[in-house]
């Protein structure tokens, strides 16, 4: 769930850096008491996110009303008229941006998201998501991803101990840095730690990690590091998964895929918001 405040301060700080002080172009352009109504259709097969959020953004705007025949999580065919939003035409015109921003970008994160759940299925492995999100959207780019079929991996590095590569530099070895870890981490809280080698594999089953990230590793070396943990610890693949190689990925026995792609690189996804009447 998105914390509704955080979702009204991600729309005013969205509103005030596209509108400024007023929309010049529909201030000189369209009179004071025209009024439209616009009809928002999908141009390409998507999975939503963000419509809700796209409807508030509407909603701000005086007498504006929005009727929604879709939801988030709802896969659309291209040419589907999802809503339409009616009111003042200045109002309208002054946000339509700002609402498709969201729209599409969270979306296209979605749809690439399901692209890959889809690539995976049959077998044990999960996509999971990773903390490559643009600055400030991370809480809906997640949210996007669950949309799309993804587990959320940590929101914020509070949320959990991943002892990665310059941890251990610094740190001196596998071994201390999870015995450092466990002697302060709260008693509910995994300990993750991130292994380039098979070697380092074996160094952190035998420090007692509760999870391993396989980091960079071919097909053949995680599935003898699967080999190696017996079931043991969840293990998790990351770093450079691709669409093509993602299957080969999850059928080497890993428990979890983490993709950062899915919210750092997603393309928008293309939706129109047409006018359709005039009054």
């Amino acid at each position: 769930m998105i914390d509704p405040l955080v979702v009204e301060e991600l729309i005013d700080s969205a509103l005030a850096e596209d509108i400024g002080f007023g929309d010049l172009t529909s201030e000189l352009v369209i009179p004071a008491d025209a009024r439209a109504e616009l009809a928002l259709n999908a141009r390409e097969d998507i999975v939503l996110a963000g419509i809700e959020i796209a409807a508030r953004i509407f909603r701000r705007r005086s007498e504006c009303t929005v009727e929604l025949r879709v939801k988030d999580g709802d896969r659309v065919k291209a040419g589907a008229l999802m809503g339409k939003v009616a009111g003042p035409a200045r109002g309208l015109l002054a946000v339509e941006r700002t609402a498709l921003n969201f729209l599409q970008h969270l979306s296209g994160i979605a749809t690439l998201t399901s692209q890959y759940v889809e690539r995976i299925a049959g077998t044990r492995a999960v996509l999971i998501d990773t903390r490559k999100t643009l600055p400030g959207l991370r809480a809906l780019e997640k949210h996007a991803a669950s949309l799309g079929g993804a587990r959320n991996h940590r929101l914020r590095l509070d949320d959990g101990v991943l002892i990665k590569d310059n941890h251990i530099s610094v740190c001196g070895s596998i071994a201390l840095a999870v015995k450092r870890a466990r002697s302060g981490v709260p008693v509910l809280t995994k300990i993750e730690v991130e292994c380039d080698t098979l070697a380092q594999v074996e160094e952190a089953l035998e420090a007692g990690a509760d999870m391993i990230l396989l980091d960079n590793m071919d097909a053949e070396d995680m599935r003898r590091a699967v080999a190696l943990s017996g079931g043991r610890v969840p293990l998790e693949a990351s770093g450079g998964v691709r669409m093509e190689t993602i299957r080969a990925i999850a059928e080497a026995g890993v428990d979890f895929i983490s993709v950062g792609r899915i919210t750092q690189s997603a393309p928008a996804v293309d939706i129109g918001l047409d006018a359709v009447v005039r009054v």
